[in-house]
């Protein structure tokens, strides 16, 4: 069973911008037309994080299976991820953050992680939050915690900022 840690380390949300802008240059030289975007608690200041790093990578219908071609010679599949038509994960835990990646179509049903990162930039009091919910869940099972973000998720969605991004 997975446990879960979190922190704040002002050094690892530089050190995740860096890793960041390194990643972002090598999908838009494979995937030029691209919306890459840092997403996650490391693209949110004063957030705690689990210590990776949040990329999603926003792509038209047409190019989502060539980006998960082009993705795949850059990155693992994330195997305990969803995998969908318009949705797939990988990952590259050997990088300082880690690095997860989130292919979406864009406006598909999975193109939600640049919102949330927008409404917890706009929000503090969602950020807070959704601090608090991580706290309550350190050193716990990380089903459990993933389970407790889906509704968090779930609650933000349905708020009027997310309903007008």
């Amino acid at each position: 069973m997975e446990r879960v840690n979190f922190f704040y380390n002002k050094s690892l949300y530089e050190k995740a911008e860096e890793t960041f802008l390194k990643h972002k240059a090598l999908i838009e030289k494979l995937l030029p037309e691209a919306d890459v975007q840092h997403v996650g608690s490391t693209a949110i200041p004063n957030s705690i994080t689990k210590g990776d790093l949040d990329i999603q990578v926003r792509v038209d219908t047409n190019i989502f299976s060539n980006a998960v071609k082009e993705l795949a010679k850059l990155y693992e599949l994330n195997e305990g991820s969803v995998k969908t038509e318009t949705f797939r994960a990988f990952k590259d835990d050997s990088t300082v953050p880690p690095v997860g990646v989130q292919l979406t179509v864009i406006n598909s049903e999975f193109d939600f992680f640049w919102k949330f990162r927008e409404i917890l930039l706009m929000n503090d009091n969602f950020r807070k939050e959704y601090d608090n919910l991580k706290r309550n869940f350190e050193g716990k099972e990380m089903e459990d915690y993933r389970e407790a973000k889906n509704k968090f998720f779930e609650k933000v969605m349905a708020s009027p900022e997310y309903k007008n991004i």
